[in-house]
This record gives C-alpha cells, structure tokens and sequence, in this order.
C-alpha cells in the first residue's frame, strides 16, 4: 500500500518516516519530497508498506496525529496523473498563428 503524509515538519527525513510507520509493517520505501531548487522538504513524503491491512491501520491510528510539532495528514496515496505538455493550452502567447491574419506583411510589395 502507498501512502501520502502530507503536512510534515520541514526537519523530517526518510529515516524519520520509515521509523514512524516500522511499527505498522515491512516499510519497503519512505521518501520525504525535496524541493529541486532548495533542497528543503516540501513538507510532504510517501511511505510503502508491503501489507495493505497494516498500511490501512497505519493510515486509521496516525491521521490527525501530530508528529514533530504538527498535526499529520495520512492517506491511501492517489496515483500520480501524468502530465502533458500537448492538448491543453498554458495560456500566454500562440506562436503558431497559422500565418498572417490581417496584420501587416513585411513581405508585401507596393
């Protein structure tokens, strides 16, 4: 079972994690998420725990606990959605106006 700890102290490492969830399970990865840019917990991690009914009383016994100074969110983790760059417009400017619509034409002779 996948699970998704959100609202972790920034202190808080992998080993802090797979310590707090040992005690439920085999934990077969825990892994805080680090921000690229600063190396600074994102203040959030995901634990794997290789039986479901001792991740799921995992997830029942620790949500709304607080652990390190701040009340934990604990759940069955969503699967990650993948992201597109193709099909969806980010807005700001089209590049790709299929051709001149209008405007000026530098092209254009008088």
């Amino acid at each position: 079972m996948n699970i998704y700890i959100s609202n972790l102290s920034y202190g808080v490492d992998d080993a802090d994690l797979n310590t707090l969830f040992a005690e439920y399970g085999e934990v077969t990865s825990a892994k805080v998420i680090m921000d690229r840019e600063t190396g600074r917990s994102r203040g959030f991690g995901f634990v794997e725990i290789s039986d479901d009914a001792m991740g799921q009383k995992a997830i029942d016994e620790l949500n709304g606990a607080e652990y390190d100074g701040k009340v934990i969110n604990v759940n069955v983790a969503k699967p990650r959605e993948e992201r597109s760059n193709g099909g969806g417009s980010r807005g700001g400017y089209n590049r790709s106006n299929g051709g001149n619509r209008g405007g000026y034409n530098s092209n254009r002779r008088y």
